[in-house]
């Protein structure tokens, strides 16, 4: 597990700090570590259990002159868990998914010339292919079960309506969606927000982010 927490605070007009690290990373040894060891020998095994109790006894222990934003527990590299002081009622879970495509960036109502000029050899007439990285991210209140939502629906509904749709296809020629929209990660963000919005309630979808390259994503959040 991996454990981040946000702080608020005035740079020091000296030093630049707003606080020593070391006292951050005291604090979270101090009072967090011990706060996630303890819930989970009490059976709170759940990501989002595990960060409230982290939140819970970091809570009045922020730096002199600092206050907390928020927390993130990192459960794997693709499945993390973050959670805002001022709302400790809600967790949001981002989920990172893949999928491989191929696309050409093209509009016809453009000529041929102004596509190569804006597109490049992104506009080449047999495509080009990425891994995309999707990452979905959900808001809500903990159930019962101690979960925002059970992690094998949100990926079975991410895989079934996103990665299954998309993933080895050319999303220009077989996927209906971009037959006539331009395949851009703009519009393959929208895209996925309009196939996922409102499929996992009680949580609501808050982000969708797509990354093209390891430098480039687009994504779409809820207002």
């Amino acid at each position: 597990l991996v454990l981040r927490a946000r702080l608020r605070g005035e740079p020091d007009p000296v030093t630049g700090y707003i606080c020593n690290i070391k006292h951050v990373d005291a604090a979270l040894r101090q009072f967090a570590v011990p706060a996630i060891n303890q819930a989970y020998e009490n059976g709170r095994r759940s990501g989002e259990a595990l960060l409230a109790a982290a939140g819970q006894a970091l809570r009045d222990q922020a730096p002199a002159g600092t206050r907390w934003f928020s927390w993130e527990l990192r459960a794997t590299p693709t499945l993390r868990y973050e959670m805002e002081a001022d709302m400790p009622n809600i967790v949001q879970i981002t989920q990172a998914f893949e999928f491989s495509a191929s696309h050409r960036l093209h509009c016809p109502s453009l000529s041929d010339e102004e596509n190569r000029r804006i597109f490049g050899k992104c506009n080449n007439p047999n495509g080009h292919g990425h891994n995309y990285q999707v990452e979905v991210s959900l808001a809500g209140e903990p159930g019962e079960a101690g979960s925002v939502i059970e992690l094998a629906r949100f990926e079975a509904t991410v895989k079934q309506r996103v990665i299954d749709r998309f993933d080895h296809k050319h999303l220009n020629s077989d996927c209906p969606e971009f037959r006539d929209l331009n395949p851009s990660v703009e519009n393959i963000t929208r895209v996925i927000w309009s196939l996922l919005d409102g499929q996992f309630a009680p949580a609501r979808l808050v982000r969708v982010r797509v990354w093209e390259t390891a430098k480039t994503y687009a994504e779409v959040t809820a207002e």
